[in-house]
């Protein structure tokens, strides 16, 4: 006997002007989609598109290169990250900053 699996299915629902239905239903007779299907599937392109676009960084061949150039070889500290690197160190050893795991200091 052939199991089935069952897919949880959410609502969406939008009140739209006329004009607007019957735009949506004529773009969605073109492609050959039922209405639901079309409004789904624009939704769902668009949806994927902007959260492509905000949560990518994108740089040009020259901003990639600098970018690489500086990983590859860093600057040195400057005299206040020396200084707070010190600070650190000393907060460590002295035991004032507790850097274990699960400490809440």
């Amino acid at each position: 006997m052939k199991q089935q699996t069952t897919t949880e299915r959410g609502r969406i629902t939008a009140r739209v002007s006329l004009s607007i239905q019957e735009k949506l239903q004529e773009a969605a007779d073109l492609t050959g989609a039922t209405l639901n299907q079309f409004v789904v599937q624009t939704a769902l392109e668009r949806a994927e598109q902007l959260i492509e676009r905000e949560t990518s960084i994108s740089l040009t061949r020259k901003d990639a290169a600098m970018l690489f150039t500086m990983l590859q070889q860093p600057s040195p500290p400057n005299s206040v990250l020396a200084k707070a690197s010190e600070r650190y160190k000393n907060e460590v050893e002295s035991g004032i900053l507790n850097t274990q795991p699960g400490s809440s200091t």
